[in-house]
């Protein structure tokens, strides 16, 4: 072989191992998670608050050593909480960025367009931890081995939520919902246990995913006053439901409205208050929260008081080309709470998998959790057959400033 073609031929090879030396040098330093999500956008509070509430323990532990001397490293792409960039993203992290495993994905419509790709990939034992919805699709075979979560499911805190306005009477009961997945579980989750009680929904009203709050919803309310619901059940965006929430008290009915976790409880009260500057009127009153972590306010939990030390400690961000300029993060949240939740656990099974993990080895060590302490009111586990760790929903009312739990449903009673 001549000195030149030699030379040709060692540039080549070179060239060929650039990409599995940076993987290795990647997989020795740093385990990469994948996360995608909203950042931009009328959803956006949601993807950069389960960011900055995952950063803020990830921080802690790579700045204490990380994992076995491995730093944690969120690999995050904005897709404006819509289907078609998630599946870009997801093949791009998987493909590309050759993440750990999936983290940290957030909305119904994005997550359940991604279940077949996750199924495609079940060679590669890649698997999507603790998005941030309630949606049963990756509850349910054939996609749930592939998923883990945290929390409890739509149908779980719409059930909640049903049954605790039946015992208060208020028993007819209508719903405003998102026009896709995400709507249509809650949806579901609100007719199957009204059917328990021999009962139905009264009436529905619908939004396109991505309104804004300036769009009127006075068409939606006029549906569910006009047939008499008692109380309403909302399943849909902070913005949108905002929205509705505006319309209603501003078209005079004051019925109890209630919200499911996913809305971003800050982000919707946010604007109400917002809009009662600008009114003088009262649009914070008589709503209703279900949410699936406790509250953020109570100092009597090791991970509440860990969770705002290291906000206040570290007060992460996302990098700034996936955010807007006029963002202004929340001090705290119940949606970053979510997320520092998803990073403890996370955290605990990386530990778990021990100084060269690998991604065979993930499925087994997760099922083997079995009542571990997080530092709230309960102690999560997972099974072969169960891959949701949380089952409790908390719901709470906005008073005197802040959202607060709901000891007494009577005062809402017809």
């Amino acid at each position: 072989m001549s000195g030149s073609v030699l030379k040709i031929f060692l540039i080549i090879t070179l060239f060929l191992l650039i990409p599995s030396f940076i993987y290795a040098t990647q997989y020795n330093d740093t385990i990469v998670l994948g996360m995608s999500a909203a950042f931009k956008g009328p959803t956006r509070g949601l993807g950069i608050e389960l960011y900055r509430g995952a950063m803020a323990y990830f921080d802690y532990i790579n700045r204490n050593g990380g994992i076995y001397g491995k730093k944690i490293v969120i690999k995050a792409y904005d897709d404006g909480y819509n289907p078609i960039p998630t599946i870009k993203n997801t093949i791009k992290l998987v493909e590309e960025d050759r993440v750990f495993t999936l983290f940290n994905y957030v909305g119904t419509p994005t997550v359940t367009r991604i279940l077949p790709i996750l199924k495609s990939y079940s060679n590669r034992n890649i698997y999507l931890f603790f998005p941030f919805t309630g949606a049963l699709p990756h509850r349910k075979p054939p996609y749930d081995e592939y998923v883990f979560n945290l929390r409890a499911s739509y149908e779980q805190e719409t059930g909640g939520l049903v049954e605790n306005f039946i015992k208060i009477g208020r028993k007819k009961i209508g719903i405003f919902y998102q026009a896709d997945a995400y709507g249509r579980s809650g949806w579901d989750g609100v007719r199957k246990t009204l059917a328990k009680y021999g009962s139905k929904i009264v009436a529905e009203a619908t939004y396109k995913r991505g309104a804004k709050y300036s769009e009127s919803f006075k068409k939606q309310v006029e549906i569910l006053k006009n047939a008499g619901a008692d109380a309403v059940i909302s399943v849909g965006a902070y913005a949108a439901c905002a929205g509705f929430i505006r319309d209603a008290r501003d078209m005079g009915w004051d019925v109890p409205i209630a919200n499911v976790s996913f809305v971003g409880s800050e982000f919707m009260i946010n604007l109400l208050l917002e809009e009662e500057k600008k009114t003088g009127k009262k649009y914070t009153h008589n709503l209703i929260n279900s949410q699936v972590v406790p509250s953020y306010e109570d100092m009597s939990l090791p991970a509440v008081r860990q969770y705002r030390a290291f906000m206040d400690k570290y007060n992460p961000m996302p990098p700034p080309e996936l955010m807007e300029a006029d963002y202004k993060p929340l001090k705290y949240s119940f949606v970053s709470f979510e997320g520092f939740l998803n990073a403890k656990v996370i955290v605990e099974v990386l530990k778990r998998l021990g100084k060269e993990p690998k991604r065979e080895n993930i499925k087994k060590v997760v099922e083997h959790i079995k009542n571990l302490d997080i530092g709230i009111d309960e102690k999560i586990s997972f099974s072969p057959l169960k891959h949701q760790a949380l089952d409790r929903v908390y719901y709470t009312t906005y008073k005197n400033g802040k959202f607060v739990p709901i000891k007494d449903w009577s005062e809402w009673k017809k």
